[in-house]
Order: C-alpha cells, then structure tokens, then sequence
C-alpha cells in the first residue's frame, strides 16, 4: 500500500530555516518518529506533531506571520522549504517524474498522489458511503455532501459553498470577471469548462454520441435530451392540445405557443420573443457577433444554423432532395425549387 505524508514535500521533514528545539536527545527523537508519537500539540486548534520544530512552523499560521518572501511576486509564505516549492512556479523545476508514465511534479506528494492512478489504489475511503479516493483532500470535500457542511461564505450575498473553488467561481457573478478567453473570438468566460464548450461552436467538435442512432453532440446535455426522444413513454401533455413531451421544459416551452407569451424583450429594439435562444440570435444583430466560425475558411456567422448549410459549401454535401431527385444545399433552396 502506498503511504501518503501529510507534508508537501520531503523538505518539510525538517525544515532548515526553524531553529530546532528539543528536550529529547536524538536517539529518542528518532524512536518518536518511528512509532508515529507526536507529543507536541498547537494550543489553539489541538493539532500534533513529531517534533517542536513542526510545532513552531504550524504556529505561523495562526499568527499570521509570513517571513519569507519570493523575490520575483513578493508573495510570503509562514516556512522556506513553501517559499522553495513556490519558487518552482517561476522556475519551472518539475525534479519529481513518474517512472511509468514520465510525467513530472513540482513535488514529491504530488507524484505520490498521480502514482495512485497507475497503481489503482484508493486508501481513503468515505465511512457513510463507502466511496474512496486517492488523497485526503479529495475525501474531506466528499464529506460535506453527507454533513451539508458549507464553510466558505460569499461576503457579498452570503451565500455559502462546500467548496473555495466554488466560492471563488460565484464571487465571478458579482465581480464581472471573465478570466477564460477565446482565442478565436474573443469572448470570456468565468469558467474554464464554459470556455471548453463554447470551443466547440467554431471547431464544430461533437464528442457525444448516440448509441441508438449514431448522431453526434457537442455537449453532453444535448445527447441526454436527444436520447428522451428515442423512448416511447411521454408522460407530460399539453391541456390545450394533448400534445405530449418527454420532459416537463419542453411542455412548458411548448405552451408559449398557446399563451403567446413573449418575456424575451430587446432593450434596443423592444422586439420580444418567446424562447431565450431566439432572443440571443436576435440580440447578435444588434451587436454584430459572430461566434459560429468555419474552421476550413474563417468565415462567421451569428447562428450554428447559419454555418451549417456554409459548411456543405466545402464538403459538397447536399443532403435535401426533391421527387425528382434533384439536390440541394440546404432546406430553403429546395423550397424555392418546389
């Protein structure tokens, strides 16, 4: 079984920089170590540790001191081998490799940790459902979804999260930050897996398949509502009509068509519209943005639907066809022909 330290590195063993003091000579230090004793204990949270020397590095962090800093961002750190480990992002010292796959760390914890997904082990397991995984850090999370512990607060809305990258993501809502860019068009976004997806309009990516009939997504949410139109069971119906839908939004999108409701309004133009993504569309006349891009000619259009039929241009394929089995383009040009 692999052994995780609890240490980020096996600098903090004994860091250089804390002055070492101990009542126990070094024979009976070393026979602390070695039956895991950890007599000396933080006053203030109850924590442990093998010698006085970690004691002292711990206390830093309730004291709020920071004496060492990095010369290149003025960051500060409580102890030098952190400083050391920060250092390396600067660097780009990664000395720690995996010797099955050839991928470097920056530390040595860190290589424990990716080692665990070659090796298959998961020593740290949820005792209220059972679910492992590889680090502690990853188990701690996990036990705020049976606890509903949420620690980390927004100062904003007070609204609170299980988790800090969580938090920071929603503190984006109130700040306006798009730090995740496009490198086609420009556009930002506040979460990297936002910026993942939308990639995907301009290089035309569908990497969800349907098993039943073979037709590809870009996201994952749209094969799971298109794999709802292969089951027969519909259990939502339209009062009006007694048209029926696999899912409760498509009936409740479905009876605008009934109501005529329009709570989509421009504030331009003052246009209405029933559905968001017809307001969208709209609003890109407006603001001339063309995210849909050709990936063969750079070519942008406002609307996938748009690039679609642009994209046969290259490919040739014509896939509309009339009783006389001339062919077309898109569906419009056969209408016209009709």
């Amino acid at each position: 079984m692999l052994v995780v330290k609890q240490e980020t590195d096996d600098i903090l063993v004994n860091p250089p920089n804390v002055q070492r003091i101990h009542n126990e000579t070094e024979p009976q230090r070393n026979q602390l170590i070695s039956h895991g004793s950890k007599p000396f204990t933080c006053g203030s949270c109850g924590r442990s540790f093998q010698c006085k020397a970690h004691l002292n590095c711990h206390m830093m962090i309730h004291t709020g001191e920071k004496p060492f800093s990095c010369d290149t961002c003025e960051k500060s750190f409580a102890s030098k081998p952190r400083l050391t480990l920060h250092m390396r992002i600067h660097t780009g010292e990664k000395p720690f490799s995996c010797g099955s796959c050839g991928r470097s760390f920056q530390c040595k914890a860190h290589l424990i940790r990716h080692m665990m997904v070659h090796t298959g082990e998961k020593p740290f397991s949820c005792v209220s459902c059972g679910k492992s995984f590889r680090a502690k850090s990853e188990l701690l999370p996990h036990m705020r979804i049976h606890t509903g512990e949420k620690p980390f607060w927004c100062v904003v809305c007070g609204k609170s999260f299980a988790l800090r990258p969580t938090l920071t993501i929603h503190m984006r809502t109130h700040t306006g930050e798009k730090p995740f860019s496009c490198v086609t068009c420009g556009k930002g976004f506040a979460r990297r897996f936002s910026l993942i997806y939308h990639m995907r309009t301009h290089t035309g990516e569908k990497p969800f398949c349907c098993v039943n009939c073979g037709r590809c997504f870009g996201f994952k949410s749209s094969l799971t509502r298109h794999i709802m139109t292969h089951r027969s069971e519909k259990p939502f119906s339209c009062v009006t009509c007694r048209k029926q839908f696999t899912r409760k939004l498509y009936l409740l999108l479905h009876m605008k068509t009934h109501t005529g409701e329009k709570c989509f309004a421009c504030g331009t133009c003052g246009k209405s519209f029933q559905f968001k993504s017809q307001f969208n569309s709209h609003m890109r006349s407006h603001t001339r943005e063309k995210p849909f891009s050709c990936v063969t000619c750079g070519k942008g259009f406002a609307s996938r639907r748009n690039l679609t039929p642009h994209l046969r241009t290259h490919t040739g394929e014509k896939p509309f066809s009339c009783f006389y089995q001339k062919i077309f383009l898109n569906y419009s040009h056969e209408n016209s022909h009709r």
